[in-house]
């Protein structure tokens, strides 16, 4: 066995099996110097290695790309890793500027992208651990915290809407549960959902996904399968949800589109699973729905790239284009009519429309006096 031994010289070390205040130099140990000739330890240089790959790494951080998509892309990432990283206050103040309605009953926020709305592993900040923040802010000190009626996926971006009560935040969850709450997404797809317009009606399951990347992914469970040309009907399996999307093609181009979705069920990630495996087309930035046997970046054809003025290298740093456009609540509490709350899409949305040629369509429209139209600023 090869004894232990040092190359640096003026390096001092304390023999713990010697009388005490005793040293050894590493010169004292000429049964080691062939091993040290051959492979020295040098802390100097060491360090110095590691102080030139952290200015190396650095450097790399502040980069700027030339390209202005690229700098968008790398704002919104910077962007998402700061959210992480705030102080809860300053989330909160964050939020209170992107109130999109208040009343007694009610506030309605406008979720930026990358903000988780529940804690969790990895989760170091989240929309519910400032909402007792958020609340002291709008109604003094003295304020109870404000409570979640719903829930949206990190990633996406849109109508949020708080209660100021529990038992108003149970009503509004209750009105989500029974399906009274009209919802509309807008969604960014890689190709074009044939027909134009459509029902999906295929149930979701969760299920594991096999392979070098060992991960659970939201799925098909189809009622219904081809054998032999012929359609038969499948025992239903018992893990799965029925889930319902309408959806209307909106504007589009030879290789995207722009689609209004409307979910009349709400299980987990179903838009983002029927546009990918339903209609074979996959929302822009969904990165875990594009492929199902792997967890990698979405990949684009060279058209989309070269609209996007990206390249393959860079497209994981393409955020999901998602986006909660609007919702209309039924008359609640001492309000007598609909609320209808509409947000406007997130700046990387809109540019992202612009460089793909995919046209913003007309104002929504209201539905007079039916309902209190608010958008968002």
């Amino acid at each position: 066995m090869a004894a232990p031994c040092l190359g640096t010289p003026g390096v001092q070390l304390l023999s713990m099996s010697s009388r005490p205040g005793r040293l050894f130099t590493p010169g004292s140990w000429s049964f080691c110097s062939s091993a040290t000739s051959s492979r020295p330890l040098n802390a100097q240089r060491l360090a110095e290695k590691l102080r030139a790959q952290k200015q190396e790494q650095k450097a790399k951080e502040v980069r700027v790309p030339t390209n202005p998509v690229q700098r968008r892309v790398q704002e919104l990432v910077r962007f998402t890793q700061q959210l992480q990283r705030v102080h809860p206050n300053v989330l909160a103040k964050e939020l209170s500027r992107r109130i999109l309605h208040q009343d007694n009953n009610l506030v309605v926020i406008n979720k930026p992208y990358g903000l988780p709305v529940h804690g969790g592993p990895g989760v170091q900040l989240c929309i519910s651990d400032v909402l007792p923040i958020l609340a002291k802010m709008l109604h003094g000190h003295k304020a109870e915290p404000l409570h979640l009626c719903h829930r949206l996926d990190k990633e996406t971006t849109g109508v949020m809407v708080l209660a100021w009560e529990k038992d108003m935040a149970h009503q509004v969850q209750e009105l989500f549960r029974t399906r009274q709450v009209e919802k509309k997404y807008w969604a960014i797809t890689v190709r074009v959902p044939l027909p134009s317009a459509g029902v999906v009606d295929i149930p979701i399951k969760e299920k594991e996904v096999q392979g070098h990347q060992q991960h659970h992914k939201m799925t098909l469970s189809p009622s219904y399968h081809l054998d032999n040309g012929k359609m038969v009907k499948v025992r239903a399996s018992r893990d799965a949800h029925v889930a319902v999307t309408q959806y209307q093609v909106l504007s589009s181009t030879s290789s995207s589109a722009l689609v209004e979705l409307q979910p009349v069920t709400g299980v987990k990630h179903q838009l983002r699973v029927h546009l990918s495996f339903g209609l074979d087309c996959p929302i822009l930035g969904d990165h875990k729905y594009s492929d199902w046997n792997r967890l990698a970046p979405q990949k684009l054809s060279a058209g989309t790239l070269k609209k996007l003025g990206l390249q393959q290298s860079k497209a994981r740093y393409i955020p999901l284009h998602l986006h909660a456009r609007q919702l209309i609540l039924p008359a609640l509490g001492s309000r007598t009519e609909e609320l209808l709350l509409t947000c406007k899409l997130p700046h990387f949305f809109a540019r992202s429309l612009l460089r793909l040629g995919l046209d913003m369509p007309n104002q929504d429209q209201s539905r007079g006096n039916e309902a209190r139209h608010v958008e968002a600023q």
